[in-house]
């Protein structure tokens, strides 16, 4: 058993991870900005990376072996351009000094597709070739961050490894965001205008992604790797099956909304490290993850209505 510590763990992508890391037998310690107790066999710890004196003290009271990073600014929307992801950059090189410096040995931490030049090769995204371009400050901020993580942890002997997420969706995805956006519309009895969908994306499931994660970390893989299914979908697919189990396909309004200018065409992960050194392989078929998804958004939605009804 090793000791882990994760952030971000009650994130999209950490409440998963959170479990992944349970049920592969570590001794999980979670970082949250407020005292939980909500999680069986978790030590919870109250923290605010972004103060400066939070991360050493964090490391040194938890001693980990292993930390799994993923917190960061994710407001959806505005965490392109937000300046906030210049802070996240300070907060994730303190906090990766402090793991270095209290004997920390294996570190992995969340990265993004966008630091790729989406451009580039067709779309057809590799972590061992492709140009590192990033067009939003998102993009730099994370693969600036890569940078310097990986030249510290070759100074200080720590292993390091850094996994760009694709597109990822599931349950407790923020409501803007596509797939929520059109089943909770969907759902409501309106109209889901959408473009044309002709995009072609490489989706994975959230408790994939967060398995991907797991099997890094429990793995001696290190640098930079995708983090996707290796599969492209068109987004009029991933559309079409949120109508089709929602069961309102007839309110889908394909090419109501235009494309955004200068849109890729396709970005599709190549996973060939992921899948041949990791050994990581997606669970999680598409309509089955989607169904899941709408699913989770008919409780939720139906969970409101009643508590609206209630309240009256």
């Amino acid at each position: 058993m090793s000791r882990v510590l994760l952030t971000g763990a009650s994130g999209f992508v950490g409440s998963p991870a959170l479990r992944a890391l349970l049920g592969s037998g570590h001794e999980v310690h979670a970082v949250s900005l407020s005292p939980r107790q909500d999680e069986p066999g978790v030590t919870w710890h109250v923290a605010d990376l972004l103060a400066a004196e939070d991360a050493d003290a964090l490391v040194r009271s938890v001693r980990p072996e292993l930390l799994l990073h993923l917190a960061w600014y994710a407001e959806h929307g505005r965490f392109w351009t937000s300046v906030e992801n210049v802070r996240w950059v300070e907060a994730t090189l303190r906090l990766l000094r402090a793991f270095a410096r209290h004997e920390g040995r294996r570190a992995v931490l969340a990265g993004t597709c966008a630091e790729y030049e989406w451009t580039a090769a067709g779309g057809v995204l590799s972590d061992a070739e492709t140009t590192l371009r990033p067009d939003t400050l998102y993009g730099v901020a994370k693969n600036a961050t890569r940078a310097v993580a990986q030249a510290l942890a070759a100074e200080t002997g720590i292993e390091l490894a850094w996994g760009r997420i694709f597109f990822l969706y599931g349950p407790g995805e923020a409501q803007t965001r596509l797939v929520p956006s059109v089943a909770r519309a969907l759902l409501a009895g309106t109209a889901a205008a959408v473009t044309d969908g002709s995009q072609l994306r490489d989706f994975l499931h959230v408790d994939d992604v967060a398995a991907a994660f797991v099997a890094l970390i429990d793995s001696d893989v290190s640098g930079a790797l995708n983090i996707g299914s290796g599969q492209a979908v068109a987004v009029h697919e991933v559309v079409s099956l949120v109508g089709e189990a929602v069961g309102r396909p007839d309110l889908i309004r394909f090419g109501a909304v235009a494309s955004r200018r200068g849109e890729p065409a396709l970005l599709l992960a190549d996973v060939s490290r992921l899948r041949d050194e990791v050994g990581f392989r997606p669970r999680v078929p598409l309509r089955e993850g989607i169904a899941e998804t709408v699913a989770w958004w008919r409780a939720r939605c139906a969970g409101a209505v009643a508590g609206a009804g209630a309240s009256r």
